[in-house]
């Protein structure tokens, strides 16, 4: 299995993407490798300072990069050499099986759309984010994509979420929710009712609208909104984690007893703190296009970008797109 890197994705630089990829091979020699894409006297430097180079590590070259402040449109029709577009050319020509970027988000997803195309029966694709719950995990779609959504796509974004879920995070029947600022059906907007009605029509384990207090209670396995209050969430959640562990770094240090306390404790605040960094997930796939996309955060490690890697390869042995697919047709076949 060969996935492609976009080496030169993120805020950090080429350094660290390009050692989290070669540690995801080091990982698992015999059945990964990675195509690393971008400046070639860059990712070569960063390569020679290694203790060694696994066989399975190819550099393909790009002599552009698209800027984490380009309007991701312009940035794809005029950059047609950039390492995302490289990358996404040899996805669709299925040289290599998946993608990986830290790079431009709303380029990497205007890029796979003009390049790889959607998935039959899929309107909107959707960024998925999954986190852990009370009860296990939750997944969270769309965190970005889109800023505004029909009914039609809310619905189906419930349906990939839902395969996602299954096979990825290994969830029977997920209980898909709809975000709202009320439980009953007649809350929120027109789009946010229709919604309601379509997911309740079949095709997922619908369990009603869930509230924002909800969502890491476990009370669905999905949560489906537009991009813009995704958006919100999970840049809300990211402050929360920052701003709590900030304030017991601070609470601790006031004091011997607390710091005693902290010794004891710990293990118990790594547990804590690895459950919700994002470098254990790696980042977030684009679900709905015709190859696999994995969108890490600009600000990742080399751990995130191994994860990343590693959740990529996972999408491709469960053959997470064609289960997709599978499940439109039958959406379709049932008048959907």
């Amino acid at each position: 299995m060969r996935i492609a890197v976009d080496a030169m994705g993120g805020d950090i630089g080429p350094e660290v993407v390009v050692k989290g990829a070669l540690e995801a091979v080091r990982k698992d020699p015999e059945g990964l490798g990675v195509v690393l894409v971008g400046d070639r006297r860059r990712i070569e430097s960063v390569l020679e300072r290694e203790r060694s180079r696994p066989s399975n590590v190819e550099v393909v070259h790009a002599s552009e990069a698209v800027d984490m402040s380009e309007a991701p449109a312009g940035a794809i029709r005029k950059k047609k050499d950039s390492s995302i577009a490289v990358a996404l050319r040899m996805l669709k020509e299925r040289s290599v099986d998946g993608l990986v970027s830290a790079g431009n988000t709303g380029a990497v997803v205007a890029g796979a759309l003009v390049t790889v195309g959607r998935l039959h029966g899929v309107s909107r694709p959707a960024i998925a984010m999954f986190y852990p719950t009370a009860k296990g995990w939750v997944v969270i779609l769309d965190i970005g994509a889109n800023s505004s959504c029909t009914a039609k796509n809310l619905h189906q974004f419930g349906i990939m979420g839902s395969v996602f879920a299954e096979y990825h995070l290994g969830v029977g029947n997920p209980r898909v929710g709809l975000l709202n600022i009320g439980e009953e059906r007649s809350k929120g907007t027109d789009i946010s009712r229709e919604a309601y009605g379509l997911l309740e029509g079949g095709h997922v384990n619908f369990v009603g609208n869930v509230e924002g207090r909800d969502v890491f209670a476990g009370a669905a396995d999905v949560v489906v909104c537009d991009g813009f209050v995704g958006n919100i969430l999970l840049k809300f959640g990211e402050s929360i984690v920052s701003f709590t562990t900030n304030v017991l770094r601070e609470e601790i240090r006031k004091s011997v007893v607390a710091k005693m306390g902290a010794l004891l404790m710990k293990g118990v605040f790594r547990t804590f703190r690895s459950r919700l960094d994002y470098a254990e997930y790696g980042g977030a796939p684009l679900l709905g296009v015709n190859g696999v996309v994995i969108i890490s955060h600009g600000k990742s490690s080399e751990r995130a970008i191994r994860n990343a890697v590693n959740m990529a390869r996972r999408l491709v042995v469960y053959d997470v797109n064609k289960h997709i697919e599978e499940r439109f047709i039958e959406t379709a076949d049932q008048g959907a």
